[in-house]
């Protein structure tokens, strides 16, 4: 490794993530030369390229708990929730996905009448157990710590049936523009969940963008679209980004 990749490669350890234009101005080279040596220093799994820079190779990303981040980004999830609830017609049959912001919809979708929830989250389910909402749990065997089901009976639930939204969480999306999961498992049971919708929409808050994790699910062009917050920079990603307003935000 030259000097200047060692450099790079402790400020992105040091730093946990850096920007193409701080590199060139910080060592006076050309964006194409930072761009070879990001691009090395991935391949030697250093560090894992993001959309306009890097950030260092341990960030990426495992499964958390239900309980370490039902409290993370609280405000951003509500307001991307009450977004989605607006996108849900009467009368219809939704799928939501496991996950924290799709518990936040869920929580917003109680008083509604004449609604059908297709889910794989016992914790969804839980939440409108005494509300007038139907719901169908796919079953499965349980992620514990988590709420999510998986598995083959899963897997048939989805396959057999039809829902005219689903609601997709994410665990990150990469600087490509890539839905990606901890695990081909989660990644085959949501690719099942956008097979069986009309339409699909992502919600994810800001701090889910660049960042990659093990399992690729879709591309974003391939959604209906994204509900995100104010914070979320990559909008460029897809022609169809709706914007949540944080309460209290600017």
């Amino acid at each position: 490794m030259n000097d200047r990749k060692e450099h790079i490669a402790k400020l992105i350890q040091e730093y946990d993530k850096v920007d193409i234009t701080d590199l060139t101005h910080h060592f006076q080279v050309s964006t194409m030369t930072v761009r070879r040596d990001l691009n090395a220093l991935e391949k030697e799994g250093k560090i894992i390229r993001t959309h306009g820079g890097a950030v260092a190779a341990p960030q990426l990303r495992e499964e958390t708990a239900y309980q370490l981040k039902e409290n993370v980004h609280l405000a951003e999830k509500k307001a991307i929730a009450l977004e989605a609830v607006s996108k849900v017609a009467d009368h219809s049959t939704i799928m939501l996905d496991s996950g924290t912001t799709t518990l936040a919809l869920a929580r917003w979708l109680k008083g509604r009448e004449g609604l059908r929830v297709v889910t794989n989250d016992v914790l969804i389910a839980a939440e409108l157990i005494n509300s007038p909402v139907e719901v169908i749990v796919t079953g499965g065997e349980l992620q514990h710590e988590v709420g999510a089901m998986f598995g083959s009976h899963t897997q048939n639930i989805l396959q057999s049936v039809y829902v005219d939204q689903c609601f997709l969480g994410a665990h990150s999306i990469d600087s490509e523009g890539k839905v990606r999961t901890p695990s081909i498992e989660k990644a085959n049971i949501k690719q099942l969940m956008i097979e069986a919708a009309n339409e699909t929409w992502l919600l994810a808050d800001h701090s889910k963008f660049d960042h990659k994790t093990f399992a690729h699910v879709c591309h974003l062009e391939e959604l209906e679209g994204i509900i995100t917050d104010e914070q979320m920079k990559a909008r460029h990603l897809h022609g169809n980004v709706v914007v949540a307003k944080v309460e209290g935000g600017l």
